[in-house]
């Protein structure tokens, strides 16, 4: 069992890599780069040579290049102390056009270029755009310098799955402000105002203040120290995380009585133990002095509603449960009464679920939902006054998962009551009960045991259609909206939890098998 597991482990991985990596050729290879920027609003209101450097600047956040301008590359040199600052301020003054440049601005742009050959950019030289008479800048017309290497596939594949688990350590703040690198362990919480026994981790130079905590919401013991990251979004949540897009809840804030660092007691929705550095955002302005003591200032918000993957797997294992809970015993009681008046109901709904498009029976369904009063809009706002909202996704998504399960286990035990040793076990004198409870069903519900965890798994992934027609935040939606946002990011980030989620399942259900039928055995030897 161990030998064969190792095994589905390890083709598992190889067969995620290999996804991430067609999906990643399929977006950085195939599509145009340019239409990312086609319901960017920032980029409509730019124009010129502002607009050029603001495609190259989103390109490398986006993956497809890497970018350094002119200016990034003296302050490189003045930090590496092989120019001091006077100098890069002289070398920064390049002029509007190259004949302008005086002769250490010259020398230093000769350095840059052969600095990009060297490490495989492009150099890309602007001149200035004026208008008018006067021979003013144009908007946006002002020169640019700077230089471009379009990633390798090898290369961001590398990138990212090097980066995929983080964790976090006193060294991860480069900020050479940040005071004495060290753990702080308290019995006391601060958060709590030093008074309520709440044992807690506080790091400085980490790159989130509090890497261990306790708190009232389950599992009541969190970390920061390892996290999970899928990749960046920059539409569809920007700046966040993939993994926190799904996770992070929802909806209105949960305000509290906060205690800040500085000993400020506030009716606030602020996160303190998310609290993550920041560098010189403390004298930013007078709140964060009036709350903060150090650089720990960006904190989320506590939300009153679950996260995408809530809302998806909430509906999803209900779902789930009632279609087993209903499609078993149903299963049974038709098979046990074939070519009858029950046995041909069941096969019809089979049918009409098969063929009928999947769109259609929701629509359907949710004009049935309409008719009866029922809520056909999720509305997070009145969630936890109305949970009637919860019904038609349910339904609409256990529907199908009942024929599903009927139509298979009807066909096994089926298949099973016409088997040789059912005849023999009936000449043999046991009785029809003693058959079906010791045999038929227990061989019929061997392939139905196998799907249980892709069931449950696939419950987080969320439902596209479904979530979409109910207007249901959860993860079905969630990849629709970065493939119309070109958010690469989240495509990337949710494809590769898709392909886990199932490889994962797949696993599983082989190790469901093996326990409810002992003659699978994943250690035998092939003869």
């Amino acid at each position: 069992m161990k030998k064969y597991l190792l095994r589905r482990i390890l083709h598992g991985l190889v067969s995620i890599f290999l996804v991430v990596a067609i999906v990643m050729i399929m977006i950085y290879s195939w599509l145009d780069r340019e239409v990312i920027f086609a319901s960017d609003p920032q980029f409509s209101k730019m124009s010129n040579n502002q607009q050029v450097v603001y495609k190259y600047r989103n390109w490398q956040n986006y993956g497809y290049v890497d970018f350094l301008q002119y200016s990034d590359y003296l302050q490189m040199l003045a930090n590496n102390g092989e120019i001091d600052e006077e100098t890069r301020k002289a070398a920064f003054s390049f002029g509007r056009k190259p004949e302008n440049d005086s002769e250490i601005v010259t020398e230093y742009i000769q350095k840059f270029e052969a600095y990009c050959k060297e490490n495989g950019y492009t150099v890309q030289r602007l001149n200035a755009i004026v208008a008018g008479a006067r021979k003013t800048l144009a908007p946006g017309g002002a020169q640019q310098l700077f230089a471009y290497r379009n990633r390798s596939l090898l290369q961001r594949l590398w990138t990212y799955f090097s980066g995929l688990v983080q964790i976090d350590n006193i060294h991860a703040v480069e900020d050479e402000e940040i005071g004495e690198r060290k753990l702080t362990f308290t019995w006391y919480d601060p958060v709590y105002g030093g008074k309520k026994f709440s044992p807690a981790v506080m790091g400085n130079g980490t790159k989130h203040k509090y890497l261990l905590y306790c708190d009232s919401s389950f599992p009541f013991i969190h970390q920061n120290m390892l996290s999970l990251s899928l990749g960046k979004s920059y539409s569809v949540n920007k700046d966040k995380d993939v993994f926190t897009t799904m996770t992070r809840s929802q909806g209105g804030y949960v305000p509290s009585l906060i205690t800040y660092p500085t000993g400020l007691v506030e009716n606030s929705a602020d996160d303190l133990h998310s609290a993550t550095y920041v560098a010189g955002s403390l004298g930013s302005s007078d709140v964060n002095q009036e709350r903060f003591t150090d650089n720990y200032t960006n904190v989320e918000t506590v939300r009153k509603n679950m996260s995408r993957m809530g809302y998806s797997f909430t509906i999803g294992i209900i779902a789930t449960l009632c279609a087993y809970l209903i499609a078993i015993p149903l299963g049974i009681w038709v098979s046990l009464r074939k070519d009858k008046l029950a046995d041909k109901i069941g096969t019809c709904y089979i049918v009409f679920i098969t063929a009928v498009p999947a769109l259609c029976y929701i629509l359907i369904f949710k004009a049935i939902g309409a008719l009866s009063g029922l809520p056909t809009i999720f509305d997070m706002e009145k969630e936890s006054t109305n949970k009637l909202m919860f019904v038609l996704p349910i339904v609409s998504l256990a529907l199908p998962q009942i024929a599903n399960l009927l139509r298979w286990l009807r066909r096994y035990m089926i298949d099973q009551m016409n088997s040789d040793y059912v005849k023999f076990a009936r000449s043999g004198g046991l009785s029809e009960g003693e058959i079906f409870s010791k045999h038929v069903l227990k061989n019929a519900i061997i392939p139905i045991v196998q799907g249980i965890p892709a069931s449950i798994l696939a419950a987080m992934v969320g439902a596209f259609m479904t979530e979409r027609v109910y207007t249901v935040p959860g993860m079905g939606g969630l990849l629709i909206n970065a493939i119309t946002a070109y958010d690469n990011g989240v495509i990337v980030g949710v494809t590769l939890f898709y392909a886990t989620i199932s490889v994962t399942s797949m696993i599983l259900g082989d190790v469901m098998m093996s326990l409810v039928d002992p003659r699978i055995n994943f250690t035998a030897k092939a003869r």
